[in-house]
């Protein structure tokens, strides 16, 4: 059975490590299906490389274009995280990847745009080959048990003002 892994955290980094899983999966000729809640620019990097990676490297967003901050999400930004868990259900099904990220969805759950009893609902559907990435600050505390490894990514030091940096940032 695949294992569920659990990125949280206020520090940064969690959707770069579950990156690094993926990126180490490829280069051993497995595939991943990244799906992400929440965002929408395409000029990230783990965007841009989708043509580069080829057809073991799928990447999908739902996120409300324009969308910046949780004081002000809307219906639409519910609608569009259901669509993307429900996308999530049909391509595990179709294509049974055997890394499957659900980036942000911590996150998506904490802001009630999806309930937490839908995203342990879908976990149980995973088939057994798929291993599962959930990403994004503030897991709630179910999600925290029912994964089966869990880190806690904890900002130790940072400038004042955070450099974004392409390439390490985006």
């Amino acid at each position: 059975m695949g294992y569920i892994y659990l990125y949280t955290g206020t520090g940064g980094g969690k959707t770069t490590n579950a990156l690094g899983l993926a990126l180490r999966c490829i280069g051993h000729n497995l595939s991943v299906v990244i799906i992400q809640f929440m965002k929408w620019w395409k000029e990230i990097g783990e965007i841009k490389i989708k043509e580069k990676l080829g057809s073991l490297y799928e990447i999908y967003q739902f996120g409300r274009k324009g969308w910046i901050g949780l004081g002000n999400l809307t219906d639409e930004d519910r609608k569009l995280a259901e669509e993307g868990l429900e996308f999530a259900r049909k391509i595990v099904k179709e294509k049974k990847p055997f890394l499957l990220v659900l980036d942000e969805i911590n996150l998506a759950v904490y802001c009630k745009l999806l309930e937490v009893d839908d995203v342990l609902k879908f976990l149980d559907e995973i088939p057994e080959e798929t291993h599962v990435v959930l990403t994004g600050r503030f897991a709630p505390r179910e999600l925290i048990e029912r994964a089966d490894i869990v880190n806690e990514i904890v900002e130790i030091k940072a400038p004042k003002k955070f450099p974004t940096v392409k390439g390490i940032n985006y």
